[in-house]
């Protein structure tokens, strides 16, 4: 059994069993890995991949046991070599953040931009996407931090770290009727007009919808998107009320609409920060997470990762996180 079999079987089952897909990504030959594969299968006794013809069709019984302990031991030797950096030069390496937009435009900047000053020399690399994509990579160790709002709590063998709250504001242009508006926001007003907001799963929709419906009432949606920028220049364009998160308001940029606080209509949002379990802190990897989100100390991470799945919430239980 070598270690680069392991890795084939893993980048396989990655690439949904398209072998062509996984040799390109590894800059190796089709038949390499399909021989090394069928090696791997004949020591063990066992089939790994149910084959029609010459193609994959599915991942055996075994096989699927075989691929997780193969994730295991290939994070192992990537802790390892980890180690080593960390030994011979800790101030060199690299780090992969996935996140949305909204924590990619708004929220991210400066703490990247004081990181990237101390640490020239590590690579830093940003992978944007939906929440469920993002906690995807980070699970499968194609990144190192996954930042969002909703979705990480799918993948158990994430530890979820609570960065900060979040609310919503709405905006409108300068002549539209909730520019005039004399009193805090309602959601009964809201629900007069149509609404231009985030797509379900995205940046704490779910709180939004939730809020119509305890109140008996229906938000017409009628635009969703997973950028705030897009939902203000429809604002713009005059297709309805915005509703975004309060931190993707740009007083230069969004001076000629009117921003009208919401913050008391809908629950707070919380942006949490996941790691794959067992992986190996970098001394800037912590001191990445500290400057984004200054309780998260290297105690109370280690802390947290060292507990059980789903019991890192009980750290911070009685911690009052910052509003954003």
């Amino acid at each position: 059994m070598k270690l680069q079999q392991l890795r084939y079987i893993w980048e396989v089952n990655r690439h949904n069993l398209n072998v062509s897909a996984t040799a390109q990504s590894l800059y190796t030959s089709q038949p390499g890995i399909s021989k090394q594969i069928r090696l791997l299968e004949d020591e063990l006794g066992v089939e790994i991949f149910a084959r029609s013809g010459k193609h994959l069709t599915r991942v055996t019984t075994a096989g699927q046991s075989i691929i997780d302990l193969a994730g295991q031991v290939l994070r192992l030797t990537d802790n390892i070599k980890q180690v080593a950096q960390e030994h011979s030069d800790e101030r060199r390496g690299s780090l992969s953040i996935a996140t949305t937009h909204t924590q990619a435009r708004y929220a991210l900047p400066p703490v990247i931009a004081e990181f990237t000053q101390k640490y020239p020399d590590v690579a830093l690399h940003m992978q944007q996407g939906t929440p469920k994509q993002i906690a995807q990579m980070v699970s499968e160790g194609q990144a190192d931090f996954a930042i969002a709002t909703e979705s990480l709590e799918l993948f158990n063998d994430l530890v979820l770290l609570p960065c900060y709250r979040w609310n919503r504001c709405a905006m409108v242009p300068k002549t539209h009727p909730l520019a005039k508006l004399e009193g805090p926001l309602t959601l009964e007003a809201l629900a007069e007009f149509p609404l231009v907001t985030y797509v379900f799963g995205f940046t704490g929709r779910s709180q939004l919808d939730d809020a119509f419906k305890a109140q008996g009432l229906a938000p017409n949606v009628v635009l969703t998107a997973a950028d705030a920028d897009v939902i203000k220049t429809y604002v713009r364009l005059g297709l309805g009320v915005g509703i975004v998160a309060q931190m993707a308001v740009d007083p230069e940029q969004d001076e000629d609409l009117v921003v009208l606080d919401a913050s008391h209509l809908f629950e707070s949002s919380t942006t949490k920060i996941g790691i794959r379990r067992g992986t190996f802190m970098r001394g800037y990897m912590y001191d990445f997470l500290e400057r984004f989100a200054t309780h998260l100390t290297r105690e109370r991470v280690d802390a947290a990762l060292a507990a059980g799945p789903r019991n890192e919430p009980v750290l911070f239980d009685s911690l009052e996180l910052p509003a954003y």
